[in-house]
């Protein structure tokens, strides 16, 4: 499929999924990396009950709590 023709065809709202090559799709900005970090073991039980309560992991509440407050600060600097 030509570019024009991708473009008209996402223009109009049809599906144009079928010509991606989703295996190689990423996010810019978005790549992983690992990084260690020692908490103490209060802070890791207080964690891990809060993360229960909402059910999700450990990792995704540290990601999340993690996000919100750079994008605060962010928001405050501007």
């Amino acid at each position: 499929m030509k570019a024009e023709e991708f473009d008209e065809k996402f223009d109009r709202g049809e599906d144009v999924t079928s010509a991606l090559d989703l295996a190689k799709a990423h996010r810019p900005g978005e790549e992983q990396r690992r990084v260690n970090v020692d908490f103490p073991v209060w802070m890791i039980a207080a964690l891990d009950r809060e993360a229960r309560r909402l059910g999700v992991t450990r990792q995704s509440i540290i990601k999340v709590w993690l996000a919100e407050r750079l994008e605060q600060r962010s928001r405050s600097a501007a």
